[in-house]
């Protein structure tokens, strides 16, 4: 595959949007150009020609499922009464995508992207769906760190309508445990950002999932990872919910009992005033479930009837007080044993009515049925899902596709309850359909 051009990016500069083109100020930004770079403009002829022929190469391995669509358009889905986008490739690889829905109708995605997962230089991108708009913004790089990777970027509006970014940063090639947390504000709606700082300098502190606020507190579940990785020692990563009364500016850590080797916790306030969260499991068996009164002391997290593949998860209240949950419905074994993965390539999107006791529709957004972008493999994966519901009602949804691409999907409520699933978990109204067998292990990913 043709990677994107990757220039120079000046750390601590201030990003803003204006009519639609990103620009900068107070610090130079190189942005960074979308698969083909405008210094093919000064390549030798026979360079242009052989890369030309690359590329066609790799588009027909598309057939006609992702065709030339790499571009952001918002486009009717495969899946009738959904609309998708496919956000435009800037490097190698893009994970991890957060939706942060504004109250003006705005939709902000984050992502990270680089040559390679852990390898210095991955950065943490950025495009905007405006209210009413057809296309998503040409991203933009938000943070790049050479010698570090930044990853698992986590959007926040707090209540005085400020948003933050929040982010890890690890040392290249060492892994999980060196990472580190930072943060950046923008005080007009996403055109700006100020430059990085850091928010938490324990190593090894990890995040993934939304700020909650509750009873005018700040909650941000966290987690220690213990390990490099998503395997190994992977029993001794732990959650904690970081606590803030002050607007962010001190945080007491409460850690969330027996929750070894349950990590990515996504809490969501119920009407009852109390607290749920859901876990990823690295032992790959079932997604978790904890309650609290007041977001420091949890009950032990006890397994769902959802499972899991150690991939991460998402959960949304609506408006109307359901619940949606995307997630990959698979296992590795329905036993709690050593940390291990599952296959990524069943993403499926579930809806409950009862504060997340029962799930009695599931639908699948994505399963096994195309080749990857760049091969013709049958390793996919659709995976780290991002969720959320705009002014309008519509449900937002992103997520990682193939590792190359963040792609974008919506649709309503409703939409949910009229598709089915290929996954292990089906809902009890289609019990006499039976279960498929739990898939193999996959490649270890994080």
């Amino acid at each position: 595959m043709i990677a994107g051009h990757r220039q120079p990016l000046r750390t601590g500069a201030t990003v803003a949007l204006h009519g639609g083109r990103w620009s900068a100020h107070q610090h130079r930004l190189e942005m960074p150009r979308t698969l083909f770079s405008t210094r093919l403009q000064r390549a030798p002829l026979w360079l242009i020609a052989a890369l030309l022929f690359t590329m066609a190469s790799w588009l027909s391995t598309l057939g006609q499922t992702v065709p030339q669509m790499l571009d952001g358009i918002v486009r009717s889905s495969h899946l009738a009464d959904a609309r998708e986008a496919y956000l435009p490739i800037i490097w190698p690889i893009s994970h991890a995508a957060n939706l942060l829905a504004l109250p003006d109708g705005d939709l902000l995605c984050f992502w990270f992207t680089g040559t390679e997962e852990g390898s210095s230089g991955v950065s943490i991108a950025m495009s905007l769906l405006a209210h009413g708009s057809a296309r998503w913004t040409r991203p933009v790089i938000l943070a790049r760190n050479p010698g570090r990777s930044d990853q698992n970027p986590v959007p926040f509006r707090s209540p005085d309508g400020l948003l933050w970014l929040f982010y890890t940063s690890q040392e290249a090639g060492k892994g999980q445990t060196t990472a580190v947390v930072y943060k950046l504000t923008s005080s007009d709606q996403g055109h700006t950002w100020t430059a990085p700082a850091i928010l938490f300098s324990q190593p090894g502190t990890f995040i993934r999932q939304h700020l909650v606020v509750f009873h005018e507190k700040w909650l941000f579940p966290t987690y220690h990872s213990a390990s490099p990785g998503i395997i190994k020692n992977a029993q001794n990563d732990v959650s904690i919910v970081r606590i803030s009364d002050d607007d962010g500016k001190r945080w007491n850590a409460c850690e969330v009992p027996d929750s070894d080797g349950l990590v990515q916790m996504d809490i969501v306030p119920l009407s009852t005033g109390q607290l749920i969260a859901f876990f990823r499991s690295r032992y790959a068996d079932w997604i978790y479930r904890s309650h609290s009164t007041d977001g420091c002391h949890w009950s032990s997290p006890l397994p769902t009837q959802l499972p899991n593949n150690n991939a991460s998860i998402q959960l949304v209240r609506l408006r109307d007080g359901h619940l949606v949950l995307a997630f990959n419905n698979i296992q590795a074994s329905p036993k709690r044993t050593s940390p291990c993965v599952a296959a990524r390539n069943i993403l499926s999107i579930a809806l409950s009515t009862d504060g997340g006791n029962t799930w009695p529709w599931v639908r699948d957004v994505e399963a096994p049925r195309q080749p990857s972008l760049s091969d013709s493999g049958d390793d996919s994966e659709y995976s780290y899902p991002s969720v959320a519901q705009t002014p309008d009602g519509t449900i937002q949804m992103a997520f990682t596709f193939q590792r190359q691409t963040i792609k974008y999907l919506s649709f309503h409520e409703d939409w949910i309850k009229h598709g089915a699933t290929a996954g292990l978990y089906k809902p009890p109204r289609d019990s006499t359909s039976g279960r498929s067998s739990a898939m193999a292990p996959g490649r270890t990913r994080r």
